[in-house]
């Protein structure tokens, strides 16, 4: 029997719907060094690429009334992970991290799962969690 071919071809984009675009934009471009690669102001969006992915980020109506997901009793997105070089490019981003306005560091670089590749978790401005990852050498 054949392996089926995939589908699809990697991620093209993810969409977050956040509480306050402005801050959550600036955490994209000015903390993780993104550009932003579009806007729909009616909408309101923006679109942010750090290269090889899109991140679409859309202003939440009533964010006063929102509920902030649940990681263990919601269904929907856990968390968005992303690459970074290597251990010290990690190392770098948790510094940088930890100083960044309206971010929680979950946890520093550590193993992920026994290593050899680190990994950190954390929320960011909007309270989204979003993991950073070093593969191994």
């Amino acid at each position: 029997m054949r392996d089926p071919i995939p589908m699809t071809r990697g991620v093209h984009h993810v969409g977050l719907t956040v509480p306050n675009l402005a801050e959550t934009r600036t955490f994209f471009l000015e903390t993780l060094g993104y550009r932003q690669v579009g806007e729909a102001p009616d909408y309101p969006a923006v679109f942010l690429s750090d290269g090889q992915v899109m991140v679409t980020l859309w202003q939440a109506e009533e964010p006063q009334q929102a509920r902030p997901f649940d990681r263990k009793r919601g269904i929907g997105l856990h968390h968005l992970a992303l690459a970074v070089e290597n251990e010290v490019a990690l190392k770098g981003l948790h510094a940088r991290l930890a100083r960044a306005s309206g971010v929680t560091v979950e946890f520093a670089p550590e193993p992920l799962g026994g290593g050899p590749s680190q990994h950190m978790m954390c929320a960011i401005p909007g309270g989204i969690r979003v993991e950073f990852i070093a593969p191994a050498a």
